[in-house]
């Protein structure tokens, strides 16, 4: 671990400032980025909220701003307003021995005038959602023909709430000579694809993204086969999961085993072969936008399933293959996180598993220590909007309708999914019938749209 005074570009006065914040010893984000980013190279950087990455792309950022210039030099962008302000908040702090920086928030849910008035009293750092910075554009309100420095924070997320289309567009009004920063918790192939459209031979980053080589716990359990349906309950209860997935061989026993599950009253859906592309593409939708907490699958189904957040995958039922086995609990413990895989089996089954699974812990039912208050519940619910694509209805718009009119806190929108003709959107639950409410009887981009609340 270094300290911020053994890098020999940063000036003293910004040094001064560090140890008034008491930032002394860099965190491995800063440590990696910032002397890459002093050099003028492209980055980017897969970190974990919490890794210090405000001001490991703050601090070269600020140092790289000329005060005497009128017009904005560096953009961010962000998700949310409220991750936004906690930037904005942040940089502000950083850039106290720096006299004169402007920095300037533009984000939607808060009127459009002041921000105008804002931009043209001047400002060096920009940092807005993808939505707003749009609107801006398309009113002529924001210039950018000097940005030297582009932020994306939390780009899988910007691009969970459909905004890839928006960031390119911006993308599209800045000079091509820039520096590019992108941070991501992530690294799927939609932000792959994104860095090499919008970066120049970036330098890869990966700190608290992984931990070791148990970041899966591999856990067996054997239990007779009619009782593993109430021993699920009691997983549950004990483990604690936020999101689960269940392997069953059998198109039958998934759709028995999610019936039972909705008996009791547990938010689960089946992915199964006999589904239309519709119920497909809704289930996965609602299971990766946090609607739905146990999804209940064939591998068949799965292929191709790539959801974020899965902290436990249960096999109801043994694969006939190691290769499935390996390919079921890949599911969880993405980026880092870490994973429960739970496996069930009988008396017999106990030398297959142990050849599928050789580091697994066979455990008894003893170990499980239940929490009767423990209720596995999902935080989200989805709203689809008879519009989308060919309706002109951007991400943007919906967002802007969510946060403007109706009101609705950024952090309680989740992900926005757009398609041709319908739209759908993540609320957390306490805000649900208030989006519902305000969509059914308000306008989105001047226009009526039937709304309905997804089971």
């Amino acid at each position: 671990m270094q300290a911020f005074d053994s890098i020999p570009k940063l000036p003293q006065a910004l040094i001064d400032t560090l140890k008034q914040l008491r930032y002394e010893i860099m965190t491995p984000i800063q440590e990696s980025s910032i002397p890459i980013l002093l050099d003028g190279k492209d980055i980017i950087a897969q970190a974990k909220t919490g890794s210090g990455k405000t001001a490991a792309f703050g601090i070269p950022l600020i140092h790289a701003i000329n005060t005497k210039k009128r017009n904005p030099q560096a953009l961010i962008l962000c998700p949310t307003r409220e991750l936004a302000d906690q930037v904005a908040k942040e940089l502000r702090r950083l850039a106290r021995y720096k006299e004169n920086l402007k920095i300037l928030t533009l984000c939607g849910g808060t009127p459009m005038r002041p921000q105008i008035a804002s931009l043209e009293r001047g400002a060096h750092i920009l940092i807005g959602t993808p939505g707003r910075i749009q609107d801006h554009l398309s009113r002529e309100t924001i210039y950018l023909k000097d940005i030297h420095s582009l932020v994306l924070d939390e780009a899988d997320r910007m691009l969970d709430m459909g905004f890839y289309d928006e960031i390119k567009k911006i993308i599209s009004n800045l000079p091509r000579k820039r520096q590019g920063m992108l941070f991501s918790a992530t690294y799927p192939e939609n932000i792959q694809k994104l860095s090499r459209e919008i970066l120049n031979n970036p330098e890869m980053i990966k700190v608290d993204t992984e931990h070791d080589d148990l970041v899966i716990h591999e856990v067996g359990i054997e239990i007779e086969e009619q009782k593993r349906e109430e021993m699920i309950l009691q997983i549950f209860k004990s483990y604690k999961p936020e999101t689960v997935i269940i392997f069953c061989n059998t198109k039958v026993e998934t759709v028995s085993l999610t019936d039972s599950l909705r008996d009791k009253h547990f938010a689960a859906l089946d992915l199964q072969g006999d589904l239309d592309q519709r119920e497909r593409n809704e289930t996965l939708l609602k299971f990766a936008n946090g609607s739905v907490c146990i999804m209940v699958a064939t591998d068949v189904a799965s292929r191709g399933l790539d959801v974020k957040d899965v902290s436990m995958v249960i096999n109801y039922d043994l694969p006939h293959d190691p290769e499935i086995y390996i390919h079921r609990i890949g599911r969880t413990a993405r980026a880092g996180a870490e994973g429960i895989a739970l496996s069930f089996y009988s008396f017999r089954q106990k030398e297959k598993l142990l050849e599928m699974a050789p580091s697994i812990d066979l455990l008894s039912t003893e170990h499980l220590r239940i929490d009767k208050n423990f209720v596995l519940q999902s935080k989200n619910a989805t709203l689809c909007i008879d519009g989308g694509k060919k309706n002109k209805l951007r991400p943007g718009d919906i967002l802007g309708a969510l946060s403007k009119e109706i009101g609705i806190s950024g952090d309680h929108i989740g992900k926005i999914d757009i398609f041709d003709f319908q739209a759908y959107v993540a609320i957390d639950k306490k805000s649900i019938r208030k989006a519902y409410e305000g969509i059914k009887k308000g306008k989105i981009k001047g226009r009526n749209f039937r709304v309905w609340w997804l089971d």
